[in-house]
């Protein structure tokens, strides 16, 4: 998978997301390796967008290699056991990283 097609996921996930009781989060999402880029995920009153950006202003930024990643936001990857196996790191507001969790795992 490109970071192109992994945006893209996302971005169509996001669109089906129930953000209704997230005020404000800014995750920034490191991927690692060949196929690596950012991007974040920002929810604001409810909606989210996803841009392919850094985001300075950031809640927490998360790092992942590609696969770890897609694991994750299919449901295959806990996000708690990521971070325990060092599959996942957190830079940041870990209490926000875990609030991503929750609004991953809806």
């Amino acid at each position: 998978m490109t970071f192109n097609e992994l945006l893209e996921k996302v971005r169509l996930m996001a669109g089906s997301c129930d953000a209704s009781g997230v005020d404000f989060l800014a995750v920034q999402v490191n991927i690692k390796g060949e196929n690596g880029g950012v991007f974040y995920i920002e929810v604001k009153n409810g909606n989210i967008s996803v841009e392919p950006y850094e985001y300075h202003d950031r809640s927490c930024a998360i790092t992942m290699n590609m696969d770890n990643f897609n694991k994750l936001i299919d449901g295959k990857l806990d996000p708690v056991a990521a971070f325990t196996l060092g599959k996942l790191k957190v830079d940041g507001d870990i209490g926000k990283a875990l609030e991503f969790a929750k609004l991953v795992k809806k």
